[in-house]
């Protein structure tokens, strides 16, 4: 058993996993659990043999709870990555990585905030509301880790860019954050649906050029609390 790699979910039960197919079994006494948070070693020890990853799965979603793996073989590979990390060398590439990643992410931050801008579209009387609320989306959307839909690659940036505004006006200029919706079947969907449509009506207002008060409006309301 300890030498098949598996995916596994965690139990109740001390030691013990659950499979794919519903069964229990026990960990092997010399093995230990590898938290998430180090990549590299992560790959080095599921590289390395047979491991057990721990998988728990949220909604749409599936999160790492860690690796079962024969503790020697952590042990080892966590000091020969240490080693690795304290050389002159690997600070340099890390250093240069993270320069590339850095430029990397202010070309899309631009490129995705041009992006916004082409997708409102607003009248030129409204030009000065388009850009505030392109960086508002932007600042929003973008930054690594934030887990919104413009850091997918699944996706074009066109639809991003959409997903992105639409998700902004819904939770800035709408009810629905303190909204308490049923839980029934599609009524999340539907009530998303229906915040989205109302944002579409206000965003076609603004790129028709149709004059606006700026005190009822919720979208200039937003910005302005924004600041």
């Amino acid at each position: 058993m300890p030498t098949q790699t598996r995916i596994v979910t965690a139990t109740a039960k001390n030691g013990c996993v659950r499979t794919a197919d519903g069964q229990t079994i026990s960990v092997p006494e010399e093995w230990e659990l590898l938290s998430p948070g180090d990549a590299a070693l992560t790959r080095r020890v599921k590289g390395g043999g047979p491991t057990w990853t721990v998988q728990e799965k949220r909604g749409h979603r599936t999160f790492s709870r860690g690796v079962w793996a024969a503790a020697e073989r952590i042990a080892a590979l966590r000091a020969e990555l240490a080693a690795e990390r304290s050389t002159e060398s690997y600070a340099k590439r890390r250093q240069s990585a993270a320069k590339r990643r850095n430029q990397k992410q202010a070309e899309y931050v631009d490129d995705f905030r041009g992006a916004v801008v082409a997708f409102l579209n607003f009248s030129a009387c409204h030009a000065d509301i388009a850009e505030r609320l392109a960086d508002a989306v932007t600042a929003h959307a973008t930054p690594v880790g934030s887990g919104t839909v413009a850091r997918t690659q699944r996706i074009s940036i066109d639809r991003r860019v959409e997903s992105a505004v639409i998700a902004w006006l819904r939770h800035k200029t709408t009810a629905y954050d303190n909204m308490k919706i049923a839980r029934v079947k599609g009524r999340r969907r539907e009530t998303r649906r229906m915040f989205a449509e109302q944002s579409r009506r206000l965003l076609e207002g603004y790129r028709a050029g149709d004059a606006v008060d700026s005190e009822t409006c919720p979208l200039q309301r937003s910005l302005r609390n924004a600041k």
